[in-house]
């Protein structure tokens, strides 16, 4: 099936006689005919629900619709976006180990690397876009066991060069990941170029109508994990069940759930899953227009005198827009769109404070326009040296574009600007 498809088809199947609609399985258990066939279940031999700390039909529906989306061998909902990242990371690395991440990330991610991993021992290593192959493989040691990064920084909007970042972690025997939140699968598919893992925060635009919060793990089942003795070894909280010889192409993705969701708990309700499904059947319609007014923003702001720069890589003088191009699909590039005003940070706060459709919220990439200063808020935690790194200056203002008429969005700037 193509997309658009997958987003209304994929995941659930009504039989019969039932619902035509993904029902919502409200149970946290499930009752079985003999104690040997849930025994089966915790050895891991058989498929089946245990409980819903781990897995559950409703959730089960829509992973397996993200999955498809991915072009992956499996897929994992998790409680949020951050949950997704922090499992994607501890699934492959244990104290004393590192892995590598770009500088760019979103500031909730960068601290979560920076301070909370760190704590548990195990080492972030920034870089940045700037460094050469070798500068980067410097980075890299016998503990160096990933690279991290996303397909469009938030809030930054550089686009990654995903074969190359591939090529550079198979060639030193580790796997990429990839923060494929603002371009979903609809803009991008980044297993096609290379990467091995992705993550998502389900609570953008998949989501689409910031109801709720949620998080999403998809593997694509080609990495080869032979140096990787937690997938290759015996588990001893399964009874010696090696990974990668039980379950092969998903033996990331299933350890995952079995290990670490069954451990941290970070599981999502029956009804958070059915609400981020609802959102997942517009994704290909409301992607393709969030794109198009984000397009239209930038092509206004661009030209107005009020405005000192503004980044956005469908815009064809923007730095990455030859990334675009090559990554994103038609060279969309999602509905947000970064610049800065005049006056620095208070020319910021006061265009931000004149919006009248536009909201000043802390989210981004919902169907309703919304606006942000990050360095005051999402990077609120970062250094002002990890803030330039990031690509935040003073007057860097976030601005997600909805999808309501494009004329009523840019009525609102132009009145807002005015007020500079």
């Amino acid at each position: 099936m193509k997309k658009e498809t997958i987003c209304v088809q994929a995941g659930y199947e009504s039989k019969n006689g039932e619902p035509r609609v993904l029902p919502i399985y409200q149970s946290t258990t499930y009752s079985y005919d003999s104690s040997e066939e849930l025994a089966k279940l915790f050895d891991l031999s058989k498929e089946g629900h245990m409980y819903s700390r781990i897995s559950n039909p409703t959730v089960e529906c829509v992973e397996k619709k993200v999955a498809a989306l991915e072009g992956g061998v499996g897929a994992m909902m998790t409680s949020s976006g951050q949950a997704a990242s922090l499992i994607s990371i501890m699934n492959i690395t244990a104290s004393g180990e590192n892995f590598l991440c770009f500088s760019n990330l979103y500031g909730g991610t960068t601290n979560l690397f920076a301070v909370t991993l760190k704590k548990l021992g195990i080492e972030a290593r920034f870089i940045d876009y700037t460094m050469s192959d070798e500068e980067i493989e410097r980075h890299i040691d016998d503990k160096t066991r990933l690279l991290f990064a996303e397909t469009i920084s938030n809030p930054s909007l550089e686009v990654l060069d995903i074969e190359r970042y591939s090529s550079l972690a198979h060639r030193n025997g580790i796997p990429l990941i990839v923060d494929n939140t603002f371009a979903t699968p609809i803009l991008c598919r980044p297993f096609e170029f290379g990467a091995d893992i992705v993550v998502h925060s389900t609570s953008k635009y998949m989501d689409g109508h910031a109801e709720v919060v949620g998080g999403m793990i998809v593997d694509s089942g080609r990495f080869d994990w032979k140096d990787y003795p937690c997938l290759t070894e015996p588990d001893d909280s399964y009874h010696g069940v090696v990974y990668t010889k039980q379950f092969g192409a998903a033996a990331y993705i299933t350890k995952a759930r079995v290990q670490l969701m069954r451990d941290l708990g970070s599981t999502p309700s029956p009804f958070s899953a059915f609400l981020l499904n609802n959102g997942l059947e517009t994704l290909h319609l409301r992607m393709e227009r969030h794109s198009q007014n984000a397009l239209r923003v930038a092509e206004h702001l661009k030209n107005h005198p009020k405005v000192a720069w503004v980044s956005y890589p469908g815009l064809e003088s923007d730095k990455y827009h030859a990334l675009a191009l090559k990554y994103l699909d038609n060279g969309y590039s999602s509905g947000v769109v970064s610049f800065g005003t005049v006056n620095g940070k208070k020319g910021a706060t006061v265009f931000m404070d004149s919006l009248r459709l536009a909201k000043i919220c802390v989210h981004v990439a919902d169907l309703r326009t919304c606006v942000l200063h990050p360095a005051s808020t999402t990077h609120r935690q970062l250094t002002d040296e990890q803030l330039i790194k990031a690509g935040v200056k003073p007057e860097f203002i976030r601005f997600s574009t909805g999808i309501e008429n494009i004329d009523d969005i840019i009525a609102d700037i132009d009145q807002a600007l005015e007020k500079i």
